[in-house]
């Protein structure tokens, strides 16, 4: 069952809800959505899938669903979270490919950020991204992170080595590029 927890236009985030083990299974084992996350190489069963969304329901992770029609299409949360330094890092998957280049991830990393700042008194947020993932980068740059290092050649896909790069976002820089949710939200 999913609950309305953060709203907006196209999806809102949801509690993890374990009984999505079967779906979430389904994505991590395929190589198109993978390929983009460190799950690559592994081969995932139901039983690792349920452990994985039980561990994830007990942090701030969140299954992002689709307005509409309710259906669960990626999930997104903070990991690694540092109250005393107020930052974290983040992540954000949508595994329903049909829903892939329509809005959704920035839409719902929009609605991530704004709850982290408000809601965890966070100051800083960072991501890792692979060099090749360029609708992801792009993504990451539309909502306001930045580029602030990279790990050169530590990543291999296939014969080729790639970077990993490492992207911020500052609470003060969210809401300078994102007025429209200041300005709601205030």
């Amino acid at each position: 069952m999913h609950f309305k927890k953060i709203i907006e236009k196209k999806c809102y985030l949801s509690p993890i809800d374990i009984n999505d083990a079967e779906e979430y299974t389904e994505w991590l084992n395929d190589l198109e959505l993978t390929v983009n996350l460190s799950f690559y190489s592994k081969m995932t069963n139901i039983n690792n899938g349920k452990m994985l969304l039980e561990k994830l329901s007990k942090e701030h992770n969140y299954s992002i669903i689709d307005l509409e029609t309710d259906e669960m299409i990626g999930n997104c949360g903070f990991g690694n979270m540092d109250h005393l330094n107020q930052c974290a890092d983040i992540v954000i998957v949508i595994g329903n490919k049909l829903f892939w280049n329509k809005g959704y991830g920035s839409e719902a990393l929009t609605l991530l950020l704004d709850y982290g700042f408000k809601a965890l008194n966070l100051h800083s947020v960072k991501l890792e991204v692979y060099s090749f993932n360029k609708r992801a980068i792009k993504l990451y740059k539309k909502v306001g992170f930045k580029i602030i290092g990279n790990k050169r050649e530590s990543l291999k896909r296939g014969n080729e080595y790639y970077d990993i790069l490492y992207m911020d976002i500052l609470e003060k820089e969210f809401y300078e590029n994102n007025k429209i949710i200041n300005d709601v939200n205030k």
